[in-house]
């Protein structure tokens, strides 16, 4: 690797500096995105042709010295694989065609063949480590089983989930059911991820948060948990370091650390410090400025880089990062001014 930094803030080794990738860096922000966009015809046209997939994987890299490259695609192309139909409106969000609301509907799915039914994510692994030739490290990713069952119930996004939540309650047998389906698929779909050449691999269980947390702990983080183990026996993912993000389940972080994955991604309603001090040695953490602060003048995001640099301290295992995605308003050059400042500022602390 000609930048490694970023896997070695995973191992928790010393780093020059300290590294940073952003959310959804490949994205509406950035203009050259909106052209493959348009190029593409929609949204799972780009996500589903490896070259676009690839260009706009890149794109980013590009343009900011980034110490990371994220794959294109999106948690959804698991129940897509399933027979569910994906589609994706501009202003409306996700929508699957045939979600699932019955125990009927639940035995009806299967486990995918990443190598099949998603082979145009693998073959966009593939191209891309081919692409970067060693410039930054590959992250694969995946939903959480809750988060992409609470798509898959729903049938499209939800400020609560209450058809997910109310199975739970209702019939935890079912849930429990298509939870294990879902953690199985998501197993195998990373793990083909490893394969092709992912260097790391994150699960994003954006929903988690939503859940009370005796219900976080049943139907989402046994889940999580179930993942960050299962990978641990497969010959290639083993030695892929796993980050786990479940946004707005500060209360758990003891928890999700225990789970045997590398790092904790964290939100920004929680200190970096108090995070570091909770979960110890065991795990990296990667995190966590508010993405509005893009829109800040450039002094005030140098000012809140230092801020979260410094709450951090003078530790090995911070992997910089946003609290959630960047939004689409955001001006490109501040997020320049945003990695140049965590480069800068952390060299010189070092």
């Amino acid at each position: 690797m000609d930048n490694d930094r970023f896997l070695r803030a995973l191992r928790r080794e010393p780093v020059d500096a300290t590294p940073v990738w952003i959310m959804r860096q490949a994205g509406r922000y950035l203009p050259e995105y909106r052209a493959t966009r348009a190029r593409a015809g929609s949204f799972v046209n780009l996500c589903k042709t490896p070259e676009l997939a690839c260009e706009v994987t890149l794109q980013p890299i590009a343009r900011f010295p980034l110490d990371a490259a994220i794959l294109f695609s999106d948690i959804l192309t698991v129940p897509d694989a399933m027979g569910l139909g994906l589609s994706v409106d501009e202003g409306v969000g996700p929508r699957l065609a045939k979600p699932v609301r019955t125990r009927a509907d639940i035995d009806a799915l299967g486990v995918p063949d990443p190598e099949t039914e998603l082979r145009y994510v693998m073959d966009a692994v593939r191209l891309i480590r081919r692409e970067l030739n060693g410039k930054v490290p590959l992250i694969g990713f995946a939903g959480s089983p809750w988060t992409l069952a609470c798509y898959m119930i729903e049938g499209e996004g939800s400020a609560s989930f209450a058809r997910a939540k109310a199975l739970a309650w209702d019939d935890p047998a079912t849930m429990h059911k298509l939870l294990d389906i879902v953690a199985r698929a998501v197993v195998r779909y990373l793990a083909a991820q490893a394969a092709a050449g992912a260097q790391a691999l994150m699960v994003f269980d954006t929903w988690g948060g939503l859940l009370a947390p005796g219900l976080f702990r049943e139907f989402s983080l046994r889940y999580l948990a179930q993942i960050a183990q299962s990978l641990q026996s497969d010959n290639v993912a083993k030695s892929i370091p796993l980050i786990l993000f479940s946004k707005g389940a500060n209360g758990h972080l003891e928890a999700l650390a225990d789970t045997g994955c590398a790092a904790l991604g964290l939100d920004w309603t929680i200190s970096l410090d108090d995070a570091r001090v909770r979960v110890g040695t065991r795990v990296a953490l990667q995190g966590n400025l508010d993405p509005a602060v893009l829109h800040a003048s450039p002094d005030a995001i140098r000012a809140e880089v230092g801020k979260a640099l410094a709450s951090f301290g003078p530790h090995p295992g911070h992997v910089f990062n946003l609290g959630h995605g960047i939004t689409p308003d955001v001006d490109p050059e501040r997020l320049g001014v945003l990695v140049d400042a965590v480069h800068e500022l952390s060299a010189a602390s070092s």
